[in-house]
């Protein structure tokens, strides 16, 4: 069976199937604030949605980083990734450089988790 919530005509912000979560891309919540805010505030919003749909940061199994500047924000993103991944939970991670929906986004972040 397969679940979708918060479901829109484009996307749903997270859809279940076997025990498995995944959450559609997250960005901050306010672009206008720098890359430690925005990422501060989009990983926010994976807990939020994590909860929501039964799971936490320590199911995560796997997580792709969308960074607008890799030399200019990818260690300031890491400091805030670093201290919110609870240790010895890492998941499976990729990080690339790309072009973002809107110009003042910095961050974006697409993950899978398992059900608690």
């Amino acid at each position: 069976m397969i679940e979708r919530l918060q479901t829109k005509q484009r996307m749903s912000r997270v859809v279940k199937h076997n025990g498995t979560i995944y959450l559609c891309g997250q960005v901050c919540a306010d672009a206008t604030k720098d890359i430690t805010e925005q990422t501060q505030t989009m990983l926010a919003k994976v807990d939020q949605l994590l909860l929501e749909a039964g799971s936490d940061r320590q199911h995560i199994l796997s997580a792709t980083i969308y960074v607008k500047d890799m030399a200019e924000h990818f260690s300031a993103m890491n400091a805030v990734w670093d201290a919110w991944l609870p240790e010895g939970h890492a998941p499976a991670r990729a990080c690339v450089q790309a072009s973002m929906a809107r110009e003042a986004l910095l961050v974006e972040i697409s993950v899978v988790a398992a059900e608690k």
